[in-house]
């Protein structure tokens, strides 16, 4: 939801079913009794409502102008981050941590313009079945053009302006 291009999901993975779509049977709704398989299903409805309310995660979606890399290189920390841009003066900002190692006071470069940012989505939520590991939703202040995250562990971060 925080790359740019169109999405793509099929059918079952809005709850993470474990096996391939068949066409001959009904989807297997009674995974949703499981905790796991129900937060999946929260998080798809988040991110896809976060993706609608946030013009920065769509507009501009096959426009160069519409992405900045943030972080690309971090290979030691395998942390990418990007600022996504509506190109009406919105902006927002994705995370990604893919190890299972926590980073905490991680710097976050900044585009320039906003100095407040809120957490408006953490995939390690405890809502979504995560460690609620991050930010807490917090208000975020900028110094120095950065930010100081703790990052989740296996997550994705979306930070907006205050």
């Amino acid at each position: 939801w925080g790359y740019p291009g169109k999405k793509l999901l099929f059918m079952g993975q809005e709850f993470a079913q474990p096996d391939e779509w068949n066409h001959q049977h009904p989807l297997p709704w009674h995974l949703l009794d499981d905790a796991r398989h129900f937060g999946v299903q929260r998080l798809i409805g988040d991110l896809n409502r976060l993706y609608r309310d946030t013009p920065a995660l769509h507009r501009l979606d096959c426009d160069g102008s519409g992405f900045q890399w943030l972080i690309g290189d971090d290979r030691a920390n395998s942390v990418y981050a990007w600022a996504r841009f509506d190109g009406a003066g919105g902006v927002a900002i994705v995370v990604c941590n893919f190890t299972p190692v926590p980073r905490h006071n991680y710097r976050v470069p900044l585009p320039p313009g906003v100095t407040a940012w809120r957490e408006a989505l953490n995939t390690d939520s405890a809502h979504y079945g995560g460690s609620d590991s991050g930010n807490g939703g917090q208000l975020l202040h900028a110094a120095d053009g950065s930010l100081s995250l703790t990052l989740p562990p296996l997550s994705a971060l979306f930070l907006v302006p205050a």
